[in-house]
Formats: structure tokens, C-alpha cells, sequence
């Protein structure tokens, strides 16, 4: 005995709507997938590619209500931003936080800034640096 096939024969009346669906889904994920690609090339070209400033906390002096920091910074010539530097009290909380400036033509610096504290600080951190 022999089954009777209710499909039609294969490529006969053209694509059935699933197939469309199919072809349909894969475009758009493939232009979402390129959007979403040069979006996030376009973030890191921006964070890596403007990023002009560096520094490294080299040592840092404790007193009774103030931090000296020596930093080493590193930038473009010409360029100018700021660090950020906080100092921590033995309990952890943060008892100073300042943004020191650095402008001029040299590429490379190495400063001591004085940090006031509220309270006797046992550390100080750098934060981070931003150019302007």
C-alpha cells in the first residue's frame, strides 16, 4: 500500500511562507548585527583613541591633615586634564578627594600635589585621569 503525500511537489508553487519568515529573519539580524558592530567599534575607537593622559602614583607622604602624592604623568604635548586623587582614613572611608590640573607643552611630569584630608588618612589612590 502506498501513502498518498499531501505536499506539493518541491520548487513547484514558489516558497511557502516559512521560508520567507526564514530569509526575512536572517537580513535583519545581519544589518542588526553590523549596526551593533560599527556602534561598538565607534565606542572604542573614542575611548581608546581620546584617552591623552596617564599617570602613575609613585609614593605618597602621610601628615596629619594633608597627603603629599608624587604622580608621574604622561600626555600628549600640549595637552591638558586632570587626575583625580582620594585618600582613606584606617576605616576605609574616604577623608580627601581632590582634581589636579595639568597643562603645558611637556609630555612628561613628575609632581608632588599636597591632598587635604579631613581626618589622618592612611593611604591615598589615584582615581583616575581625564583629558580636557
Amino acid at each position: 500500500m502506498s501513502t498518498v503525500s499531501t505536499r506539493p511537489p518541491q520548487g513547484r508553487y514558489g516558497r511557502t511562507s516559512d521560508e520567507r519568515a526564514d530569509r526575512t529573519l536572517k537580513i535583519a539580524g545581519a544589518v542588526l548585527g553590523a549596526a551593533l558592530l560599527a556602534l561598538f567599534g565607534y565606542f572604542a575607537y573614542h575611548y581608546v583613541g581620546q584617552n591623552k593622559i596617564s599617570a602613575e602614583l609613585i609614593s605618597f607622604e602621610l601628615g596629619e591633615d594633608a597627603v603629599q602624592v608624587r604622580l608621574k604623568v604622561e600626555k600628549d604635548a600640549g595637552a591638558s586634564g586632570y587626575c583625580t586623587v582620594r585618600s582613606l582614613a584606617e576605616s576605609g572611608a574616604e577623608v580627601g578627594r581632590a582634581d589636579f590640573r595639568f597643562d603645558g607643552a611637556a609630555s612628561s611630569l613628575d609632581e608632588v600635589v599636597t591632598l587635604r584630608t579631613a581626618s589622618p588618612a592612611t593611604s591615598a589612590e589615584l582615581m583616575g585621569c581625564h583629558a580636557t
